[in-house]
């Protein structure tokens, strides 16, 4: 066991706090305002972790907080001489089968080469052969027409990996890509390039707390918010008015640009990866 002073606990838990307050804040005031923006709000609404639970901090497993009480630390803990820790046999006994999953797939995922050859199709395949009034997004225009953002899907082709961008392909487009990913083949199918398995990284962070620290959920969820932002610009979508200049995969130039910027986020998905499959065997 690390056993951490109140002092040190304390100042680790308010910079968690400001930190996730820069992302959380702007979120609610847009939600009490009614207002959506398909970037920064994507994480709060796809994903099922509220902003609250994003705000609280935890020292993960394994970690005393000397000072500490139950009351301010809650459910999960328990108290002892040096002070308050996560009850790590109690969530382990309640999630066994989860953090197993959860396991099996980064540890499977890590073994393979990164693939770079999607270019970000999956969200031209959300919006093939569907109008504008039909799109997830329909606040936003489309910077090509409906017809030639079908012609491109076409010329490109599709290759998802990916169940949980597959499974909101238009029904038209499922046939076009080269997989059938199903939640039975996550194991099989992830790939470290894929976005969305290291957008992912923030759901299998916060699936696994308390047992993790939560700077490794912030940490997890600012990859995230980044890959947000490419996985965005290289969509159909138009969000010149937000301050999002395109990466055209259209063309060979915008391919490459975002073949460089799937290499990046591997790159920085990598060393996640490893500190949660490091955290799971930690127990």
């Amino acid at each position: 066991m690390t056993v951490l002073e109140r002092p040190e606990w304390v100042a680790r838990r308010a910079a968690h706090e400001r930190r996730v307050d820069g992302w959380v804040g702007p979120h609610l005031q847009r939600r009490r305002a009614g207002g959506r923006h398909p970037v920064e709000d994507f994480l709060f609404t796809y994903y099922s972790h509220r902003p609250a639970q994003l705000r609280r901090w935890h020292p993960g497993a394994g970690v005393v907080l000397a000072g500490a009480t139950l009351e301010e630390m809650g459910r999960d803990y328990t108290a002892g001489p040096a002070g308050v820790t996560v009850d790590t046999a109690a969530v382990r006994a309640r999630r066994a089968d989860s953090i197993a999953w959860i396991r099996t797939l980064l540890a499977s995922t890590a073994t393979r080469p990164a693939q770079l050859g999607c270019f970000g199709m999956h969200e031209w395949a959300m919006v093939y052969r569907q109008t504008q009034a039909e799109v997830r997004h329909d606040s936003w225009p489309l910077r090509l027409s409906p017809a030639r953002t079908a012609a491109v899907v076409e010329e490109r082709g599709v290759r998802c990996s990916h169940f949980d961008a597959f499974r909101f392909f238009t029904a038209p487009a499922r046939p076009l890509n080269v997989l059938t990913p199903t939640r039975e083949r996550q194991h099989e199918l992830e790939q470290p390039g894929c976005l969305h398995a290291n957008m992912d990284l923030y759901k299998w962070a916060y699936k696994l707390s308390p047992l993790v620290p939560g700077e490794l959920v912030a940490d997890c969820f600012a990859l995230a918010r980044d890959i947000r932002t490419l996985d965005m610009r290289a969509s159909p979508y138009d969000l010149a008015a937000l301050g999002y200049e395109p990466v055209r995969i259209e063309s060979p130039a915008g391919r490459a640009e975002y073949a460089t910027a799937q290499r990046a986020f591997a790159d920085r998905a990598a060393p996640l990866r490893a500190r949660l499959v490091a955290a799971i065997d930690k127990l």
